[in-house]
């Protein structure tokens, strides 16, 4: 195999594997239904949608139930903070929605804040959370809440907001659940704090969940995942796709982990309580309806005892900085695949970059000059042996004539010319090999990095993170490929010569679809090598 049919050979399985997910995403098996299994102390095969206007009408509270409880409201609690905007629903404390202001839905409506958590038909996700206490009453996401506003918002002199929401059972149970937001963060602290006002102990389960709609996030050609993933001590981070929670449900009991539900550039996570033993689960609520979650051990408050139970949620952006604080291995759900540990250098030497311009597009164009920088002398190597290649062009299609009824003396004429003339037609391989891990490993950079999401890079190009709106990077990467396919060696086969021609047009209307920072990571990336292997080959025609 000479270095033609292995430039070839990667370029075309590097299609073909971005061609199979495609297919398999859109015409590959769909999640089956599958019986829905009841989770201790968490009714998952009851668990409808929890719209705001079905909640039942507001009862009065006793004084003692809210301290300030004029007046009482059961409308929907709208919550804002400084990066956050949440719509609570009284009935069972569900957060319905959650804005994230600071990324506007997409580039041509900057007003308008990407909902993460929505109950809107075409995106249905929620957070439920509450106590689970048997038969008795309980204070589930099925319970009603009560709370002193409808409407809280964090004050420019204030760094924490407390929304509390009461529950009552009718034996006198009281339950103040708390979210506690700060300023600059998207965790969202949570707290039941548990009054037993009544005659009996009161043992009950604390339990937190995300229920998520299937959405498919295909976009033509670029698969990323969209699905549920569980952290343990034991294993730090484990995704699961919507048919691996049909086909087996989550079952797993550790502490000190977290779970949630991830898509292309942000996260939903529930994290309980340090240093306790969590039941994990998942649970299917309809076709198209699943449910990631756990629950904590069972726990009993005895009359006139007071007891408090706490769990963070976070909502917001796969930012690796943030993920990292919040908790161990949550930065993992920027999923760079396989070749992460390379993926993590480059995102680390861009982000350096982008600390130096400001700019995610000149930061691409830098890095790019790093990596090829790094790999010069290899890539001169191959580029050298290119050179030697075109030299005995003409005496290699010689040779092909000569023997072209007789396959095995022609392969046995190549080697010989190769030997006599010192050229190795590998030569070139070795930095296109290493090249490769790099080029997959920026390739899941740009496409994962939420920081790239809506970033301008100049003029025309206002989103790296979406294709080119005038096609202008891809036909200038089509004609710098096509330029570098004439600064190679011919191919003595013809049907590899054919197959070489067209590749840069197929390439090109391949990327057309691409995200506008990889393609224009491969241009930067072409020109350079053309600029090298032309210097390179220059060269060596001198010396001959």
């Amino acid at each position: 195999m000479d270095q033609t049919r292995l430039i070839l050979l990667i370029a075309l399985s590097f299609v073909s594997l971005m061609l199979w997910e495609a297919w398999q995403r859109d015409y590959g098996p769909a999640p089956a239904p599958a019986a829905v299994e009841e989770t201790p102390g968490v009714r998952a095969n009851d668990m409808p949608a929890v719209a705001a206007a079905s909640a039942p009408a507001p009862e009065v509270l006793p004084d003692q139930a809210i301290a300030s409880a004029s007046p009482i409201s059961a409308a929907p609690i709208t919550v804002k903070t400084d990066l956050l905007s949440l719509v609570i629903n009284p009935t069972g404390g569900v957060i319905e929605q959650a804005e994230l202001r600071a990324y506007p839905e997409d580039s041509e409506n900057p007003d308008e804040s990407f909902k993460l958590l929505d109950t809107s038909a075409q995106r249905y996700f929620i957070h439920q959370s509450g106590l689970k206490a048997g038969i008795a009453a309980s204070a589930d996401h099925y319970a009603t809440y009560f709370s002193a506003s409808a409407r809280y918002e964090l004050a420019a002199a204030d760094d924490t907001l407390t929304v509390t929401l009461t529950w009552r059972s009718p034996e006198g149970v009281e339950v103040d659940k708390q979210y506690i937001l700060r300023r600059g963060s998207y965790v969202v602290e949570l707290a039941h704090k548990i009054r037993n006002n009544s005659g009996a102990d009161w043992t009950y389960h604390h339990y937190d969940q995300l229920q998520r709609k299937f959405i498919d996030t295909t976009q033509y050609f670029i698969h990323t995942f969209t699905g549920a993933a569980v952290s343990t001590p034991e294993k730090r981070y484990e995704k699961f796709t919507f048919e691996d929670l049909t086909e087996e449900p989550v079952k797993l009991s550790s502490s000190n982990g977290w779970a949630a539900i991830l898509e292309h550039y942000f996260v939903g996570a529930i994290v309980p309580a340090k240093d306790l033993s969590y039941q994990y689960y998942s649970s299917i609520v309809s076709e198209e309806s699943y449910v990631i979650g756990y629950y904590g051990p069972a726990s009993t408050v005895q009359p006139g005892a007071t007891a408090e139970t706490t769990s963070r949620i976070f909502l917001g952006p796969k930012l690796q900085k943030t993920l990292a604080e919040v908790a161990p291995g949550l930065e993992l759900t920027v999923d760079y695949g396989m070749l992460w540990f390379i993926g993590k250098i480059l995102f680390w030497i861009l982000d350096q970059w982008h600390g130096l311009t400001g700019n995610w597009g000149w930061s691409i164009i830098l890095l790019t000059i790093a990596v090829k920088l790094m790999f010069y002398p290899l890539s001169a190597a191959g580029y050298r042996s290119m050179a030697k290649m075109r030299k005995v062009q003409p005496r290699l299609v010689a040779l092909r004539e000569r023997h072209q009824n007789d396959r095995a003396a022609l392969n046995q004429a190549m080697m010989d010319l190769y030997r006599n003339e010192k050229i190795n037609p590998l030569g070139g391989c070795l930095p296109i090999l290493i090249q490769i891990p790099v080029f997959i490993a920026l390739y899941w950079v740009i496409l994962e990095s939420v920081e790239l999401r809506q970033a301008p890079w100049t003029l025309w190009i206002t989103d790296l993170s979406i294709k080119d709106p005038f096609f202008v990077l891809p036909v200038l990467m089509t004609l710098s490929m096509w330029l570098q396919t004439k600064l190679n060696p011919a191919p003595v086969d013809p049907i590899q010569a054919r197959v070489m021609q067209i590749m840069p047009f197929a390439f090109g209307a391949f990327f057309a679809f691409f995200p506008s920072g990889l393609v224009l990571y491969w241009f930067v990336n072409n020109c350079l090598s053309i600029a090298q292997q032309w210097t390179v080959t220059r060269a060596e025609e001198r010396k001959a």
